[in-house]
């Protein structure tokens, strides 16, 4: 059994980690946090103490790190005997993280697709440019690593491998479709690193559709959807991690993520954008300093994690898929719905944060017990869905499903 984990990032998402992980010591062990910013690291360790989410008696520690340093990050992960590291930093550091891992024997687990900072939306699928080329080398290692383990990508992706295992003889489509319909009483805010907000919907939309590549523009492709709970809500479609991997290893001729956006939001985004403010290539100032403009958009926003005390509402994500099974044609949609609220009452962070955080802890304990302790790389579709959907059902994220039988929740133990 594999204990001990290190947590790689010290944002909204790492408290989410740090709680769960905290909640589940017992079988994880000791807990280790690390950041460039030692201090963020305290507040999520006093924040786990303050609201006793400690199973057992245990260590739980900050660390200062930069995790773009390989062999930093390789003697922390060495010094702090963990054997699991939930990576939940930036996605520049994904492969120099991945990196000390193999170099260690650590598992590793991500959130999200690797970014180069210099590039944006490059050529799909994008799982192919940095994480899949470096497969031969994991395996070679014997190093489990899972990539995309947070609730899109991630979750979503199990609800597809669940479908295809044992509701659908063919799906001829998948529609990932998220929601947020909460509040947190700002004027404009990002519920997530604004850079890496950003950066994700100001390149070409990328969608699978009838087994190709199909290219967008953003805000381009709008769809109303009539949803559990939150009602009936506008999307747009747009690019995302799960579009590149699903498209090539579940089979599947269309494939497509619709995210839902306010007015506010695609008001405030065209202006940044137009004006240049979204850009991450250097400019020189009249004084002649040089500047990134997409972070100094960064620096005057909100820092995602202050939204949580006031934030209310709920989200859905799921999975509308189509297909057929023993010859007739049906629809299914598998998705979970998190309240803010609750959320930000047991872990202190907002909706957002849970459902991206509470996922890699799951895949944390699957592969501490040796259930998804694979040796080598894998999607979140590549691995056992049962087991992951039963942990996640246990630890505050429940799936449902509405179907032609109704709507209801699923049982998995």
């Amino acid at each position: 059994m594999k204990k001990n984990v290190l947590i790689i990032g010290a944002g909204g998402v790492a408290q989410v980690v740090a709680h769960k992980c905290a909640q589940n010591n017992d079988v994880l062990g000791d807990i280790h946090i690390a950041s460039r910013t030692v201090a963020k690291c305290e507040a999520i360790i006093a924040s786990v103490h303050e609201k006793e989410s400690m199973k057992t008696q245990g260590r739980i520690e900050a660390h200062a790190l930069d995790a773009t340093d390989v062999a930093a990050t390789t003697a922390l992960i060495e010094k702090t005997g963990s054997r699991i590291v939930i990576n939940v930093g930036s996605a520049f550091v994904n492969m120099p993280v991945l990196s000390a891992c193999i170099a260690t024997g650590a598992a590793y687990i991500d959130t999200a697709i690797h970014e180069d900072p210099l590039k944006i939306c490059e050529t799909p699928p994008w799982y192919a440019n940095y994480e899949w080329k470096r497969r031969e080398e994991c395996e070679k290692a014997g190093v489990t690593a899972v990539l995309g383990a947070g609730f899109d990508p991630g979750v979503v992706n199990a609800y597809a491998r669940l479908a295809k295992d044992e509701y659908f003889d063919r799906m001829d489509s998948i529609d990932i479709i998220d929601v947020n319909a909460g509040d947190h009483g700002r004027y404009f805010a990002t519920n997530f690193d604004p850079e890496i907000n950003f950066r994700e919907f100001t390149g070409q939309v990328w969608s699978w559709q009838d087994s190709k590549w199909t290219s967008n523009e953003m805000f381009e492709i709008r769809k109303d959807w009539d949803l559990p709970v939150v009602g009936s809500r506008t999307t747009y479609m747009t690019g995302h991690d799960e579009v590149h991997s699903l498209s090539q290893n579940l089979g599947v001729p269309n494939v497509r993520f619709w995210m839902g956006f306010g007015e506010r939001y695609i008001t405030v985004f065209t202006v940044l954008k137009n004006l240049g403010l979204l850009s991450e290539q250097p400019v020189k100032t009249a004084e002649g300093q040089e500047i990134v403009p997409l972070k100094v958009v960064k620096a005057v926003l909100p820092d995602p994690s202050s939204l949580a005390p006031g934030y209310t509402g709920k989200t859905c994500i799921g999975d509308l898929i189509k297909g057929t099974k023993d010859g007739k044609e049906r629809e299914v949609f598998v998705y979970n719905v998190a309240d803010h609220a609750e959320a930000y009452a047991e872990v202190g962070s907002q909706g957002i944060s849970y459902t991206a955080g509470v996922p890699p802890v799951a895949a944390a304990l699957l592969i501490a017990e040796g259930k998804w302790d694979v040796g080598k790389m894998a999607n979140v579709e590549d691995l056992p869905p049962r087991p992951f959907l039963a942990l996640l059902d246990r630890m505050g994220l429940p799936t449902r499903i509405r179907d032609e039988a109704g709507d209801r929740a699923l049982q998995f133990d």
